[in-house]
């Protein structure tokens, strides 16, 4: 009896001893992520970070759920209307009055940001990587080892700099003009090399409202008819008979042609040219103060961040969901171009996706630097570090103030410790 009483005793002292030194490795674990700034850190939270896995698929801004509910929806309304007018822009083929102003604005915002942002990045050091797409604001590049280029890791994953221009502030991906957004709603592969390519907030713009002449597009009157759920316009084939009609009335009276319609677009739009060129005057002549050229480039962004959001809650884009790749339009284009992970099971087509406003328009993400002038930041250090789009960064040393919801991914309470001052940080 008391060598059964001893063997329990002995049990329980081992039992609570494995319990004491798991919570105190799981402590001492968790200790070191939350120092190491890991994404479980509900402090770090707000500090971007790129895909882990580049095989892993763009997450979803609707619900699966969401989006089969609504195609089954669609589906039993067209069997029980075949035939049926659409009556709400731009499904319709029409514009959505509201918004005309706001593609306008975001034009000539998107214009001013881009005279800006030459201007800044010619004054402010700003410098990017060799090899991948990380870029920097400061006249010595940091030193945080975060290259995923080619040959990293005989690098230790060190990035090589050098200067960087306007295209590596902020990433403007091309998408493909379509000049009947309704009527021929998708390119096809074999018209790769015909249709022009845009950047895709131009095309968005273009689709809500605003005219350029380098860019032709169809402005319908009357809305058009869903069949079966295939589109069809009657308005183009009224059109195709009145002109064939004129035509045929022309070389009878031999008539020379009138393009006064024509001379009205291209009057307009060179309106629109002058007055761009009266804006880079005025912005070259205000120029020369640093701080308002920050100031306004600043707020160019914001302006043109805002009305971007406004229109793509009408007008429908895309982006594939393991690439950059985007279109703006009704449907995604199905040229056979993905190089990404599982496109050999697609035939190199897009897996096309909702797309966010980060699709549309990339923020490249920079670590912010107190001193441009100061040291390189540390490795060892980066979890004090904080992050901000590059051009709030830009604008932030040119002169213009912190905005406030970029505060706190900034980091601004924080002040990192000197090199060796390492150790002594808890």
């Amino acid at each position: 009896m008391q060598r059964r009483i001893l063997v329990q005793i002995s049990y329980s002292n081992k039992l609570n001893n494995f319990r004491f030194t798991k919570n105190a490795f799981a402590s001492y674990k968790t200790h070191n992520l939350n120092l190491s700034g890991d994404a479980d850190d509900s402090l770090y939270s707000d500090v971007p970070k790129p895909r882990r896995d580049k095989s892993e698929r763009k997450p979803y801004p609707t619900p699966m759920k969401v989006l089969i509910q609504r195609a089954k929806a669609e589906r039993e309304a067209r069997k029980s209307q075949p035939v049926q007018l659409l009556e709400h822009p731009p499904a319709n083929g029409l514009l959505v009055p509201e918004l005309v102003p706001v593609a306008h604005q975001v034009y000539s915002a998107y214009q001013s940001l881009l005279s800006g942002l030459s201007k800044l990045v010619k004054v402010i050091p700003f410098q990017r990587c060799r090899f991948c797409s990380e870029v920097h604001v400061g006249h010595v590049g940091h030193e945080i080892r975060t290259c995923a280029g080619p040959k990293s890791g005989f690098r230790s994953a060190t990035h090589v700099w050098r200067k960087g221009g306007v295209c590596d502030v902020v990433f403007f991906p091309k998408c493909f003009h379509l000049h009947d957004r309704v009527g021929k709603s998708r390119v096809v592969h074999c018209e790769k090399d015909s249709v022009p390519r845009l950047p895709a907030i131009v095309e968005l713009c273009i689709q809500a409202g605003v005219d350029l002449e380098r860019y032709p597009t169809k402005r319908r009157t009357k809305p058009v008819y869903s069949i079966e759920g295939r589109i069809v316009d009657f308005e183009s084939v009224i059109e195709n008979d009145e002109t064939e009609r004129n035509l045929i009335l022309k070389d009878d009276h031999h008539i020379k042609p009138n393009f006064g319609a024509k001379n009205d677009g291209s009057e307009s739009s060179s309106n629109l040219e002058k007055k761009g060129d009266w804006v880079d005057q005025s912005n070259d002549q205000e120029g020369k103060d640093l701080r308002k050229l920050s100031i306004r480039t600043m707020d160019s962004w914001f302006e043109m961040i805002s009305g971007v959001k406004k229109i793509m809650e009408k007008y429908s884009v895309w982006t594939c969901g393991y690439c950059p790749e985007v279109q703006v339009g009704p449907k995604g284009h199905k040229l056979r171009m993905c190089r990404a992970s599982k496109h050999q099971s697609r035939n190199g087509l897009h897996a096309w996706q909702e797309a966010m406003i980060d699709d549309l328009v990339g923020p490249n993400y920079v670590w912010h630097v107190r001193d441009l002038n100061g040291p390189a930041l540390e490795n060892n250090l980066k979890r004090f570090y904080g992050k901000a789009p590059a051009i709030v960064e830009l604008c932030v040393h040119g002169g213009a103030p912190v905005p406030d919801q970029y505060r706190s991914m900034m980091r601004l309470d924080v002040v990192p410790p000197q090199r060796d001052e390492v150790d002594l940080v808890a």
